[in-house]
């Protein structure tokens, strides 16, 4: 079950926090950033997989990957292909359904304390150079979701992307903010809030939008490319601009079912 939307959490770090604490040797920095499990046999494991796999061409490298990576993962299903250099955090956070494509150099990141991780379903193609992160929050992509290349979804919370999306090329789902309150010190070192997204079925987010951290997108709305969406888009909705405002309802003015048949058929029988 996934956990509610938080506001400030200590816990959700810079990463200069992560990788230069004193306290901790490289190897466990390296284990907590990556691995995500205790232990020297995931480290292994994961190093060997990486090293004998990952960065393979070819036919050769496709099988190696889809025999090797569910070693790793926490669960791959029938048919998923894996391109060349996918990087993998916290492999054992990470779901995958049947039928999916991981595209080349693609980041499927699931790092975090206590957090679920990547969950992605059935028939999902993520495109070359995506950027799925989870910095202790929980990524859901379902079924049948086609994201472009060049795509970010960042989650400090819980970000859904619904079935059947659409989501063009330099996407960017901000499932996270800053706070900025004080002018004292850095906004770096405020610390951050997370509120969740959510993007409903059937959506389509056009090249370069941004969805910001606490906005919902309604089932079938279209959002406009270079949008920026603050907030809650309805469903049907045609939306574009920054922010992101509503054009009209995509049920306005539609053709009626069987009316492209029914037209036709009335004028054959004219004498």
């Amino acid at each position: 079950m996934a956990r509610a939307p938080r506001e400030h959490d200590p816990r959700i770090t810079v990463i200069q926090q992560e990788l230069f604490n004193e306290k901790r040797s490289k190897v466990d920095k390296y284990r907590e950033l990556v691995i995500g499990q205790p232990g020297l046999w995931p480290l292994l494991r994961y190093e060997l997989v990486t090293m004998f796999a990952s960065w393979v061409p070819g036919a050769l490298g496709l099988f190696l990957r889809s025999k090797l990576y569910p070693l790793v993962l926490g669960r791959v299903g029938r048919n998923v292909v894996f391109g060349v250099n996918v990087t993998l955090r916290h492999p054992h956070k990470i779901q995958i359904g049947d039928n999916v494509v991981i595209d080349d150099q693609c980041c499927l990141d699931a790092k975090g304390i206590d957090n679920q991780g990547l969950l992605i379903g059935n028939g999902v193609f993520v495109g070359r150079n995506t950027i799925l992160s989870c910095k202790n929050g929980d990524i859901i992509i379902e079924d049948h979701a086609n994201i472009g290349f060049n795509c970010e979804i960042f989650s400090a919370s819980r970000v859904r992307v619904g079935k059947s999306i659409l989501m063009a090329a330099y996407t960017y789902l901000v499932g996270g903010d800053h706070l900025y309150d004080r002018v004292d010190i850095p906004v770096l070192e405020q610390g951050r809030t997370a509120r969740g997204i959510d993007v409903g079925d059937g959506v389509w987010l056009g090249t370069h939008v941004v969805v910001t951290d606490g906005s919902t997108i309604g089932r079938d709305a279209i959002i406009g490319a270079g949008a920026v969406v603050v907030g809650e888009v309805p469903e049907f909705a045609i939306a574009a601009g920054i922010p992101a405002k509503v054009m009209r309802d995509r049920r306005d003015n539609a053709p009626e079912s069987g009316s492209a048949v029914s037209k036709p058929q009335a004028a054959s029988r004219k004498p």
